[in-house]
């Protein structure tokens, strides 16, 4: 596969899965909207695991891995699926692109990774005043856009978690294997959920939320996943937190032309300042190295 094409299909399946979450939801309620998705994605999986002539591991740090990775997909996504009912697409696209941000603190704490220093410690202060900016407009629309928004705040931190926790584990797992032993352990707990919360079976369900339901499944569960890790394995660590970057601004203005979401100043400038930090965070050192060696060159030159 074109590595090109693969970065392109992981921006486009990101950019495009807050709003199919969204569209997911609407009708059948948000519970049934990712129980769904995620008992298709899970059988999704497992053909294409028999496809390729895969096979899951089942010793103890395999058996961990998912069950961490389980639990991880069960909390974010019912984080994230409640909150985005009261929260736009672009804004929920926004809030994710955090992800990288909240995965190196924990993983300087808990990884014994290299601290967090100038630069980084920069692009986070830029990205908090990007967030209280985003939360501040949410107070503006109402106590249940706030709420919304601390929930997806909380899906980003499970979501980290999870992967720093997986990391900690060190099965290295191939990324098939860890998805499908995740969703494995992540489907039950949906469908309970769900049983005891609601568990009424839609009377109807629109159209457009059947699409989403299978495109999320097929796509946000499968193909991205194996697409993500695939240009994870074949770029640099620095070109693939672009997708980071370019996520949130495609879904901003996605969810404006497709669904009708305003878009105003201030989460135009949450959204720049968040961006800013997060560039600062992932490439501050090399831009800060760059301008080391151009003072030397230009005494030199002079």
């Amino acid at each position: 596969m074109s590595v090109p094409a693969a970065f392109l299909g992981v921006v486009l399946i990101w950019s495009t899965t807050p709003l199919a979450i969204k569209w997911s939801s609407e009708g059948p309620g948000f519970q049934f909207g990712v129980t769904s998705r995620m008992v298709l994605g899970v059988f999704a999986c497992l053909i294409l695991v028999a496809l390729l002539g895969r096979r899951l591991h089942w010793h103890r740090g395999a058996l961990l891995t998912y069950l961490i990775g389980g639990l991880g997909i069960w909390g974010a996504m019912t984080s994230v699926y409640w909150g985005s009912q009261y929260v736009d697409s672009g804004v929920v696209a926004l809030i994710f692109g955090l992800s990288p941000v909240v995965t190196a603190i924990m993983a300087a704490l808990w990884l014994d990774e290299p601290a967090l220093v100038g630069h980084r410690l920069l692009g986070m202060g830029l990205g908090v005043v990007g967030l209280a900016v985003v939360f501040g407009h949410g107070l503006q629309l109402g106590v249940h856009t706030a709420w919304g928004l601390a929930a997806v705040l909380l899906a980003v931190h499970i979501h980290a978690a999870s992967a720093v926790w997986i990391k900690r584990v060190g099965a290295r797992l191939p990324a098939l294997e860890t998805t499908t032993g995740a969703l494995m352990v992540a489907v039950p707990l949906f469908v309970t959920h769900w049983a005891l919360s609601d568990g009424h079976w839609p009377s109807s369900l629109p159209e457009r939320s059947l699409w989403s339901i299978l495109y999320l499944a097929l796509f946000g569960s499968t193909l991205g996943f194996v697409l993500y890790y695939y240009v994870l394995g074949a770029l640099q660590a620095s070109r693939v937190a672009l997708i980071t970057l370019l996520t949130p601004v495609i879904a901003l203005l996605l969810g404006h032309v497709a669904n009708g979401e305003t878009v105003g100043a201030r989460v135009w400038l949450g959204a720049a300042c968040i961006l800013a930090g997060l560039a600062c965070f992932q490439w501050g050192g090399d831009w800060l190295r760059r301008l080391r060696m151009v003072g030397p060159t230009q005494r030199r030159q002079g």
